[in-house]
C-alpha cells in the first residue's frame, strides 16, 4: 500500500505554526471562557435553569471549538457547568417552543447546526475533559458523550431523553458514538427509554472515566487537563484524530494509518527530548513540536 492510499491520516493544516493564534483574549458572550496553563475552560453559566443551551450558545460553542483548531495557547479543554449541574439540554422556552413553529427547511438548519457542534468538538485537536455534576441531559449528555474524557459525581444523572419529547434517539451522533462508549445493548436501552444514568452506573458502564466528590470535581478535571497539557501536545492531537478516524477503518487500514502517524511523530523534537531525558534518567519536558 502506498503513501497516497485512502488510509493516509488527515493532518489538520491548522496545526501548522503559521495558522495558529492565541485564544486567551476571546470574549465569550453566552458562557464563561478562560485560558490558563495551557487549559481552556468552558463553563455554562445559567445555573438558575440548570445551564440549558439556546440557539445563540449552541452556535457560539460550535464556533469556539472550530477556533480551537487554530489555538496556539490551548492544549486541553475542560467543559463544565455551574451551580451543581452540567447542562439540562436545549432550553424548553427558547429552543423547544420556537422549534414547533418552524418548517422543515428551518428545522434541518437547526439540527445540522447542533450536529456541527459535535463535529467541531471531535475535530479540534485538544482533548476535552467534561466535568459532570448533577443534571446532564439531552444536548448536555451529547456534549459529555462527544468529550474525550468524562469525570462525574455519584449524584450526576445523565439522560439521552430525546424520545421523551417525541424525538428519535439518533440525535447529534448518539447512535454512532454512544454504542462505542457503553456498548450496543446499553446504548439501545438509554436511547429507547430516555432514563437517567446514575453516576455510579455511568462509571460501571464506562461512560464516566471515574467518580470524584462534588467539591473536588473541578480541581480533578483541571488536574487531568494539565496532565494532558504536560504531554506531547502535537502527538496528543494526532491520537485524538486517529481515535476518531479509525472508527471508519478496517483493522489493516488502521494499522497502516497509525504507522504513518507514528513516523510523523518520530520527526518531532519532543520525540528526541523524550529519548535524551530517558538516557539522563530525567522526566521529559515536552514543547509540542
Amino acid at each position: 500500500m502506498t503513501e497516497t492510499s485512502t488510509t493516509t491520516p488527515r493532518v489538520d493544516p491548522a496545526l501548522a505554526a503559521g495558522n495558529r493564534r492565541p485564544l486567551a483574549g476571546y470574549a465569550a458572550k453566552h458562557f464563561a471562557w478562560s485560558v490558563g496553563e495551557g487549559v481552556g475552560r468552558i463553563t455554562l453559566t445559567r445555573p438558575e435553569r440548570k445551564n440549558p443551551l439556546t440557539f445563540e450558545s449552541y452556535a457560539e460553542l460550535r464556533d469556539l471549538f472550530e477556533r480551537l483548531r487554530h489555538a496556539e495557547d490551548v492544549h486541553a479543554v475542560v467543559l463544565a457547568g455551574s451551580g451543581g449541574n452540567f447542562c439540562s439540554g436545549g432550553d424548553v422556552h427558547e429552543i423547544i417552543g420556537p422549534l414547533v413553529r418552524l418548517k422543515a427547511p428551518e428545522l434541518l438548519m437547526f439540527t445540522r447546526m447542533t450536529g456541527d457542534l459535535v463535529k467541531a468538538m471531535r475535530v479540534c485537536p485538544q482533548p476535552i475533559v467534561a466535568a459532570i455534576d448533577g443534571v446532564c441531559a439531552g444536548a448536555g449528555a451529547i456534549m459529555a458523550m462527544a468529550s474525550d474524557l468524562r469525570l462525574g459525581t455519584a449524584r450526576s444523572k445523565t439522560a439521552f431523553l430525546f424520545n421523551r419529547v417525541g424525538l428519535a434517539g439518533c440525535d447529534m451522533g448518539a447512535c454512532a458514538m454512544l454504542p462505542r462508549i457503553v456498548g450496543q445493548g446499553r446504548a439501545s436501552e438509554l436511547l429507547y427509554t430516555g432514563r437517567a444514568l446514575s453516576g455510579e452506573e455511568a462509571e460501571r458502564w464506562g461512560f464516566l472515566n471515574r467518580l470524584v466528590e462534588p467539591e473536588r470535581l473541578e480541581d480533578e478535571a483541571m488536574a487531568l487537563a494539565k496532565e494532558i497539557v504536560a504531554g506531547p501536545t502535537f502527538a496528543n492531537g494526532l491520537t485524538k484524530s486517529m481515535l476518531h478516524q479509525e472508527w471508519a477503518m478496517s483493522v489493516d487500514d488502521a494499522i497502516d494509518a497509525e504507522a504513518q502517524v507514528q513516523a510523523l511523530c518520530m520527526l518531532t523534537e519532543d520525540f528526541g527530548r523524550a529519548y535524551h531525558a530517558f538516557v539522563a534518567k530525567q522526566r521529559p519536558t515536552f514543547e509540542g513540536n
